[in-house]
């Protein structure tokens, strides 16, 4: 499995240790975890998206395609983070609903399952 914007690694984290399941960081804001990922059958990229700066969106989706070998499991948060960059931007830097990212998501990947949550939303993919 691949955990995309890995962040603190929270996720490998809060797997069972006795689960055979072997997760790999990719995260361009850590340094043992920046160098681009191999594709993975498995691809997790959990509140990552909206931080993306949206000139380079297309981008980070083309790279999720690229890695993505059979399922991905991707959620966006849509609205404002309680966080606060530097130069007094939101943190999340697109704020958009489910119907703004969906078509950018199904260009690159078949849509599975779809599913609001508090805030956001979440979609199972496979790649095209």
């Amino acid at each position: 499995m691949l955990d995309y914007g890995a962040g603190k690694g929270r996720l490998a984290k809060s797997i069972d240790p006795d689960h055979e399941i072997m997760v790999h960081h990719y995260d361009p804001g850590v340094k043992d975890w920046s160098d681009a990922p191999d594709s993975a059958q498995f691809v997790t990229c959990i509140d990552v998206l909206e931080h993306i700066e949206p000139e380079h969106l297309d981008d980070v989706l083309d790279d999720l395609r690229r890695v993505t070998e059979f399922f991905g499991f991707f959620t966006v948060h849509t609205g404002p983070a309680v966080k606060v960059l530097s130069d007094g931007r939101n943190a999340h830097l697109i704020q958009e609903p489910p119907a703004w990212w969906l078509p950018k998501i199904m260009e690159r990947f078949e849509l599975l399952q779809f599913n609001t949550v508090e805030h956001g939303f979440y979609v199972l993919v496979q790649p095209k």
